[in-house]
């Protein structure tokens, strides 16, 4: 609890362009990087970016409940924030690692973490459907797989299978984006 602000990943330089005497946007780094968002430095002129596509307020009034939306600019920033994209290869490992060998157990393991509840059968179906799809593209194509897994400050682990590894973030990005995450039942 506490301690001093963090900035985590941001586009460009987002504070210069909304008001040129600002001082430069120096991103943390080491585990300052993943704290939580409460710890976030925030200008009023440039708000962090993925926050606002998510309906966070502007600050400029109090207001007792946040406004809810789905739109394509949220399944964008899922999709390709650094941060995210990150988090999606990060929670690929644990579940590649520590949820057995059956790929059926290893979506139910990163469903359960992003959901909190387990996939119903269809759900399955289509994530086992998906990862194999992906995993043979990556195989293909290992150039993709590594430049997918090496986004983020955080490195993935040296002994992945990496066209696995990317695969299962491919799995882990689509769970981020269904309903099952993204809407509170």
């Amino acid at each position: 609890m506490g301690g001093p602000p963090v900035s985590p990943y941001s586009p460009g330089d987002l504070w210069r362009e909304s008001n040129a005497m600002s001082p430069a946007y120096h991103q943390s780094t080491g585990t300052d990087l993943y704290r939580r968002s409460v710890y976030t430095v925030w200008k009023r002129t440039a708000p962090p970016p993925d926050m606002s596509a998510f309906d966070a307020p502007s600050r400029e009034v109090c207001l007792i409940r946040r406004s809810v939306t789905s739109t394509p600019q949220q399944a964008f920033v899922l999709l390709n924030d650094v941060q995210f994209v990150e988090a999606a290869r990060v929670l690929a490992e644990q579940a590649l690692t520590r949820s057995g060998e059956k790929l059926e157990d290893r979506i139910a393991y990163a469903f359960r973490k992003l959901a909190a509840r387990n996939p119903e059968p269809n759900e399955t179906a289509l994530l086992q459907e998906a990862f194999e799809e992906q995993l043979g593209i990556f195989k293909g194509e290992p150039e993709r797989a590594t430049a997918l897994v090496s986004v983020g400050e955080k490195k993935a682990a040296a002994a992945s299978d990496v066209a696995q590894l990317a695969a299962m973030t491919t799995v882990v990005q689509t769970i981020m984006n269904s309903d099952a995450m993204v809407w509170e039942r």
